[in-house]
């Protein structure tokens, strides 16, 4: 298991500057996921000030690919094969929570569950399954 300060070097070093810009930050792990906090920013924020589909995928297939950096132990080359969402419920005026379990990794696919929630009441706004092909 890696530790919070070595994930959150991995965002500038494996992923676009866009990317970089939602300012997620590693809010938790243990040996099967990874938290992130995507902090809310009107900028992510549609009509309402509700958080867009857009910025919560890209946050939840970035905290994948940390969940599976936390499992091998080190950065392995991979690309989303798929990804199924689900929109629950609009999150309007607080941080979103995005948890990235790993369910298995084999030697040339993984797969992986996702869930956002809001940071202060927690409710589930976003479920997503992810596969991945390693490279």
């Amino acid at each position: 298991m890696m530790d919070a300060d070595t994930l959150q070097a991995a965002l500038p070093g494996y992923f676009a500057p866009w990317v970089q810009a939602l300012g997620l930050q590693v809010a938790s792990l243990d040996s099967q996921s990874v938290t992130l906090r995507l902090p809310q920013n009107a900028q992510l924020s549609r009509v309402g000030g509700m958080l867009c589909g857009q910025a919560m995928m890209a946050a939840a297939d970035t905290a994948m690919v940390l969940a599976l950096i936390n499992h091998f132990g080190a950065f392995r080359p991979c690309t989303t094969v798929q990804m199924n969402s689900s929109f629950l419920k609009p999150l309007s005026n607080q941080d979103a929570l995005v948890e990235a379990r790993v369910v298995r990794a084999g030697k040339s696919l993984a797969f992986g569950e996702i869930d956002i929630r809001g940071a202060d009441d927690g409710k589930s706004i976003c479920r997503a399954t992810t596969t991945y092909a390693l490279l």
